[in-house]
């Protein structure tokens, strides 16, 4: 089994951006005359897409929210995060998500993205920071109707590849996606992909008990190690002290 598709989570992953989402999401609930979240509901929302997240937000404030509405409060978010990013001069990408990137174009190794942000915000920042050309397949929180820990984004990813790419015929098994939160790790384990987890929203020996490989931060991860051991069962590559 190779290495054919490596699928990148996008917030927490690709842009350090969850207080900008956490400052938004509390700007929108006061202005829909509700209380801002609560510690504990930050910490549930990590990883999920921004659907569920809203869903769960006004359920838990008794609200029973129609689709038309979450539909707005979703586009209101979107512009605002818009706004947000236009005051940026230098976007707070991760370290080593482009020299990443080049690892796997050199291999010849397809790329894709699967978040549950909006498209919109997708790609602003893939634009600003010139990174669109390399994400052929782009699944965002708008392509599906679940949220992670549901697989339906990356196995609709590996169906648009092979789509994109008659001659791949792509399987689950020649997938490697890279996430941050427990969410996006059991979604991709769902459609059967191997992870590699990094550490920049939870605890290194958190994502360890999870993930097929673990890294503090991309910069960690040899992609030519990772290629030798695929398709192994059970390997575990793990690279502490970024």
């Amino acid at each position: 089994m190779s290495l054919k598709a490596v699928l990148f989570d996008f917030n927490g992953v690709i842009i350090d951006d969850g207080h900008i989402h956490s400052q938004l999401l509390d700007q929108i609930l006061i202005e829909e005359n509700l209380q801002p979240q609560k510690m504990s509901e930050g910490q549930v929302s990590l990883g999920r897409s921004d659907r569920g997240c809203w869903q769960e937000l006004l359920q838990n404030r008794g609200r029973t929210p129609s689709v038309e509405y979450i539909n707005k409060l979703l586009h209101r978010k979107a512009q605002a995060y818009v706004q947000e990013l236009e005051k940026i001069e230098k976007l707070p990408l991760y370290p080593g998500v482009e020299d990443l990137i080049y690892q796997v174009r050199w291999r010849n190794i397809k790329l894709g993205l699967v978040s549950g942000a909006t498209r919109l915000e997708i790609k602003l920042v893939l634009e600003k920071a010139n990174l669109e050309e390399y994400f052929p397949v782009i699944v965002a929180g708008d392509d599906i109707t679940t949220s992670k820990p549901e697989p339906e984004g990356y196995l609709l990813a590996i169906e648009r590849l092979n789509q994109k790419y008659s001659d791949l015929n792509l399987q689950p098994q020649e997938c490697l996606a890279i996430e941050d939160t427990p969410g996006g790790i059991k979604a991709a384990k769902q459609a059967q992909i191997q992870v590699v987890g990094v550490a920049n929203t939870y605890p290194f020996h958190m994502l360890h008990r999870w993930c097929n490989w673990t890294v503090d931060c991309l910069s960690d991860l040899d992609l030519s190690q990772v290629q030798e051991l695929y398709g192994q069962k059970n390997l575990k590559l793990t690279k502490p002290g970024c």
